[in-house]
């Protein structure tokens, strides 16, 4: 009479998925948790952890140079923009001159690009000395204020 003998095998040793497939892992296909998997299955998961950053990331400058950069303004985009400050009273007119105040507008430099066709008052905490000539040949002034 033969006798029944179980087979050898009773706890599936070696078996990844021990007869589970891929299901009781705890979190589904992901692989695992946080940022289990990011290089598994080749290239297909690769592109959506390319953009993923990991840890701590950038820094805070104790001295911030950014802070201190100045904004600038050439003298062909204020003459330019007269029309649209003086109509949103941001600039005022005294007689045939333009008044300008830089700082009120937030550039702290003037430059010298462009050409002057109106008489100018411009207070700026910074200018060029092609503004100052160009300035003063049209009829106008160029004030630099340190406030």
């Amino acid at each position: 009479m033969t006798v029944k003998r179980t087979s050898k095998m009773r706890k599936r040793r070696g078996s990844r998925t021990h007869g589970w497939g891929l299901v009781h892992r705890g979190s589904g296909q992901k692989g695992g948790v946080g940022n289990a998997g990011s290089g598994k299955k080749a290239d297909c998961k690769k592109p959506s952890f390319w953009n993923r950053q990991f840890g701590r990331n950038g820094f805070k400058p104790k001295n911030p140079a950014h802070l201190l950069l100045d904004v600038t303004i050439n003298l062909q985009t204020v003459e330019e923009h007269l029309a649209a400050w003086l109509s949103a009273k941001q600039i005022a007119m005294e007689g045939d001159a333009y008044i300008v105040d830089l700082t009120k507008l937030g550039y702290t430099k003037l430059l010298g690009t462009g050409r002057v066709s109106k008489k100018l008052k411009i207070t700026t905490p910074a200018a060029s000395a092609s503004v100052v000539e160009k300035v003063k040949a049209a009829g106008g002034a160029v004030t630099v204020s340190t406030t």
